[in-house]
């Protein structure tokens, strides 16, 4: 029986044999930036994708910037994210831009392809995420990889635990963790803010300069905690 490292050479040997460029969305959290390791070694070309929801984070920019040295096949090309879409159309801390389509992942995953004439895209979902992403990627061939899409989860039987090791055994760089909690992204959420504003006060600017009336969630938390 394999184990999960593994399970996930052979998903990145069966999309080598396909291709030698892909796609990578990249997130700067752990499952890609142990992803990317995996991946890089295997292909001529990396194309990976950032979804931002405000450009130039220094926070960020450390982590691409540090994978664009280490990797000279890797580039980066940084679109908005699909929930920027939404965010816009109902205008969350916003105003509101009826014009806006509203994205799925999907959506972007499409664009990027049409972009760089890219086909094959690999993804960081795991079994252990939810129920959901778990009944999604048992459907798959290897549990990884769908073919009709053309779309590949080599950590599709890692958890958390067995990621954060992969990264410390590499000396890869440690992820931004803004919160404790499952779903730990950059968005509108005091956690979020807050960890900004103890550790990249700039960042939080540049998010409250976009969003300006995102500056309520901060004003409320310090209203409830006075």
């Amino acid at each position: 029986m394999m184990n999960i490292q593994q399970h996930s050479s052979k998903v990145i040997a069966t999309v080598s044999n396909q291709t030698d460029r892909v796609l990578l969305f990249y997130s700067c959290g752990k499952d890609s930036i142990a992803m990317l390791d995996m991946v890089a070694p295997h292909f001529k070309e990396v194309v990976c994708v950032f979804m931002y929801f405000v450009k130039g984070l220094n926070h960020i920019n450390r982590f691409i910037n540090y994978s664009k040295s280490k990797y000279n096949n890797v580039t980066f090309l940084e679109v908005p994210h699909w929930n920027l879409s939404r965010a816009l159309k109902i205008g969350l801390f916003c105003q509101p831009q009826k014009d806006v389509k509203i994205l799925k992942l999907a959506d972007v995953v499409e664009r990027v392809r049409a972009h760089t004439g890219i086909d094959w895209c690999f993804l960081g979902m795991k079994q252990s995420d939810s129920l959901n992403r778990r009944l999604m990627l048992r459907t798959y061939e290897d549990e990884a990889i769908n073919i009709k899409s053309k779309i590949a989860y080599p950590l599709s039987l890692w958890k958390k635990k067995e990621v954060l090791a992969y990264i410390k055994f590499h000396n890869l760089p440690t992820p931004v963790e803004y919160f404790k909690e499952a779903g730990n992204g950059l968005w509108f959420d005091i956690k979020v803010f807050l960890w900004l504003k103890k550790n990249e006060p700039e960042d939080l600017q540049k998010i409250l300069k976009a969003f300006p009336l995102s500056e309520k969630i901060l004003f409320d938390y310090e209203q409830r905690t006075k």
